[in-house]
């Protein structure tokens, strides 16, 4: 076996990472599953409500979204400071920290006594999650062997997706029988259960080794030779803009199908949120096309079919609609994942600090352009909403082909 040399001069074995069908790969995709769960069933809770929360606090579509923008502002501005204090403390502690202080002020949510304080609740519920997308992915380059970081990234997002929907599923009849509040609490109950699922699955860390406290100046340093490689700057890119096109889609088309021809109650829009199943199957189905085809043409094929998904929604047919939703969101998880696990592969050094940013990048747009999606609905109808997310989804792909290699091979 291989052997590093420490300073002290002292050989130790080099970790290579569990491989896959251990029972420690087992447990730390089992682990980060549940992570993923607690993680973004909190922060997507109130999404499957938004009509019932703006019309019992008697605020616009858009100011209803600010639920979800600020949560994801916080995790957004959370993720770097995260991934430095991961590098001291460990990958596991960190993680273990972040969601415990989230399923505490998750259940603190439904007690809002005003729209204010709604909002400040969320944005510290978004902090607190910033603990956990960032530094899953270096924890898991750094525990699972290399040939299979990829599919394990999969695994991982395919996590995420059931988390959010199962968030969406519980608040949706939740909320229709008793009111938002009550779906946020069933929600928090859910997460929290969930917390404890990781705590006691995810395995201790065995490729960690503490990063010396670089302050300030070696922060700034590290994140500016990320923000200097022209990749990782186009995964960047491509998170920013796929993801707010993403969550605009998923917060205003219930708003669509509330109201006329359709008139849907909400119970049967919260059903929509099954269109996530979809990114569940691709996001690891794309993980293993990797092996064969590459990144680059993976994500690629994402991003197309994302924009078919989209067309489909222009029509005034419900069937086509929903086709077009799953379509849609199969093709968004594909190129996620891909995005999320090549970052980490692309940056040699700082690797939480590449998956922040790559995070960072991914909740600024969901905050941002998830909003503003709000006012092109609001002004312009739904066909303007969705045209301006696929003519996001094309420049995405055009920075793509040009910027990365046409032949690379996956585990590069």
């Amino acid at each position: 076996m291989a052997h590093i040399v420490r300073p002290d001069s002292t050989p130790t074995p080099r970790w290579n990472g569990h491989a896959k069908g251990s029972t420690a790969y087992a447990r730390i995709l089992a682990g980060l599953s549940f992570a993923g769960v607690a993680t973004f069933a909190q922060l997507y809770s109130t999404q499957a409500v938004l009509p019932t929360l703006a019309s019992d606090l008697r605020v616009s579509a858009a100011e209803a979204a600010l639920t979800i923008s600020l949560a994801t502002v916080g995790l957004a501005v959370t993720v770097i400071p995260w991934s430095f204090l991961a590098d001291r403390i460990g990958r596991v502690r960190a993680m273990a920290w972040g969601i415990s202080i989230a399923t505490i002020l998750g259940l603190l949510v439904p007690l809002s006594t005003s729209f204010g304080m709604l909002l400040a609740l969320r944005l510290l519920e978004g902090m607190a999650l910033g603990g956990i997308p960032a530094i899953a992915i270096a924890y898991l380059n750094e525990e699972v062997t290399k040939v299979h970081a990829a599919l394990a990234a999969g695994s991982y997002v395919a996590g995420t997706t059931l988390g959010g929907l199962a968030g969406r599923l519980v608040a949706g009849p939740a909320g229709e029988l008793w009111g938002w509040r009550a779906a946020a609490l069933a929600v928090s109950i859910l997460a929290t259960l969930a917390a404890v699922a990781f705590l006691i699955l995810v395995p201790k860390a065995q490729g960690f080794v503490t990063a010396p406290a670089a302050g300030l100046r070696g922060a700034f340093r590290t994140l500016g030779g990320h923000l200097r490689n022209v990749r990782l700057l186009v995964l960047y890119g491509q998170a920013f803009l796929m993801m707010g096109g993403f969550v605009a889609v998923y917060n205003y088309l219930g708003f669509r199908l509330s109201g006329e021809p359709f008139g849907l109650p909400g119970t049967l829009i919260s059903l929509i949120f099954l269109a996530y199943l979809s990114g569940t199957v691709t996001s690891r189905w794309s993980a293993g096309l990797t092996l064969r085809f590459g990144r680059r043409a993976v994500l690629l094929a994402g991003l197309a079919l994302s924009t078919a998904g989209l067309a489909l929604t222009l029509t005034q047919s419900l069937a086509l609609i929903l086709a077009g939703l799953v379509v849609f969101t199969g093709g968004f998880f594909a190129a996620h994942s891909i995005g999320a696990g090549w970052t980490g592969a692309l940056a040699s050094t700082g690797r939480a600090q590449a998956a922040s940013l790559y995070n960072l990048a991914y909740y600024l747009g969901s905050s941002i352009i998830g909003w503003a999606g709000g006012l092109v609905f609001q002004s312009v109808g739904w066909n303007a909403l969705a045209a301006a997310v696929m003519v996001l989804a094309c420049l995405t792909a055009a920075a793509v082909a040009v910027v990365h290699p046409g032949k690379e091979r996956a585990a590069a």
